[in-house]
């Protein structure tokens, strides 16, 4: 995402992850507010963040549109009922390996109810396939981690936005995405050289402060300084 800004994309209005109370939690990561707010806020918060990753790769192993929906909801659920036990511990990438492993099972329990494993693309076994997306060593796993980095940064991005001045978000968009230099920037918003480099670095703080957790500080998504 850091090199590529038209890849991004940002909401105008408030977006629906945030509530008024969110807002002002500005000492709260999201995981933070998932785990702490009431369990349907958090089934909400969870489902618009991730549903759509989610799905995308339940579809990429054989699942029907219908079935995607469904397991879909059962992979939300579990998530909403376990996040508050969920154990971070430092770990890098604790929670996408955590999210990855009860994506793992629910694709397991959904063929084993069918008593039939089929035979993915190229003839490879499902198993196979599942096992390979169950090894954290894996480059589907590496896959798994970028495109997951990826989708939560683009949603917070759409997140933080509204939350800013439009000056402020211009500065940073293109100090960070655009590749600017500050001094042009400044010249071109009609602001100061200060002004640029403090709105960028308010914005990337307020970044990195609702990705932690979600996403590591050395992801190659989050922008840097």
């Amino acid at each position: 995402m850091a090199g590529n800004g038209s890849s991004v994309i940002i909401g105008k209005p408030l977006h629906p992850l945030v509530s008024p109370v969110a807002m002002n939690e500005t000492s709260l990561s999201l995981l933070q507010q998932m785990r702490q707010c009431p369990e349907k806020e958090a089934w909400e918060r969870l489902h618009r963040l991730y549903e759509p990753l989610i799905r995308k790769w339940l579809l990429r192993y054989e699942l029907q549109s219908n079935d995607a929906d469904d397991v879909t909801q059962e992979v939300l659920l579990a998530i909403s009922k376990d996040i508050e036990a969920f154990d971070h511990n430092g770990r890098e990438g604790a929670f996408r390996a955590w999210m990855k492993g009860i994506l793992v099972n629910r694709l397991r329990k959904f063929w084993h109810s069918r008593d039939r494993s089929p035979k993915a693309s190229g003839g490879s076994d499902m198993n196979q396939r599942l096992a390979e997306l169950d090894d954290p060593a894996s480059e589907i796993t590496l896959i798994w981690n970028q495109e997951h980095d990826q989708h939560v940064l683009e949603k917070l991005l759409a997140i933080a936005e509204p939350q800013f001045a439009p000056s402020t978000w211009a500065a940073f968009r293109k100090t960070t995405f655009d590749g600017l230099k500050p001094k042009a920037v400044a010249e071109e918003l009609g602001i100061s050289l200060n002004a640029v480099i403090i709105a960028k670095s308010r914005v990337l703080s307020k970044l990195r402060q609702e990705a932690a957790g979600l996403v590591e500080a050395s992801s190659e998504f989050l922008p840097n300084v």
